[in-house]
């Protein structure tokens, strides 16, 4: 667990940079790095042991309508042609917080959706990706 000065980390610590570009209208990010596993069986009913296959990441980013229109422009018209680098940034060091940076490397999303519903102030979009490495690392 880490602690900012005696606190968990929240949402306002939370900075996204994507293609080099701060994200000011994000609302949510999440990402996860998999890798493919498996039992081997040999001679009776018990494994052997567990063989590791390829790596995988994906996640999604939720943003405001007016960022996805910013991304679109950028992607002449359609984020799926999209190939980006993103940085998420956790804590302030300037305010004696441990920094946590996390890279994810060859963004590509897989899908370009909008939704909106009555009473919606304003319309949040989520953009499902995959990538090609998520490095993790704290200073």
């Amino acid at each position: 667990m880490a602690f900012i000065n005696g606190r968990q980390y929240e949402f306002a610590d939370l900075t996204l940079y994507l293609g080099g570009r701060d994200v000011s209208g994000f609302r949510g990010i999440k990402y996860t790095s998999k890798q493919e596993k498996e039992v081997l069986y040999g001679k009776g009913n018990r494994g052997m042991s567990i063989q590791k296959g390829n790596i995988s990441h994906d996640g999604e980013i939720s943003v405001t309508q007016s960022e996805l229109e910013t991304l679109k422009v950028l992607g002449g018209g359609s984020i799926l042609g999209l190939n980006l680098n993103a940085v998420v940034c956790y804590g302030n060091p300037v305010k004696g917080d441990m920094l946590i940076t996390d890279k994810l490397t060859g963004i590509q999303f897989t899908e370009e959706s909008k939704e909106f519903k009555q009473g919606d102030k304003f319309a949040e979009i989520t953009l499902p990706f995959i990538c090609l490495d998520i490095q993790y690392q704290s200073i």
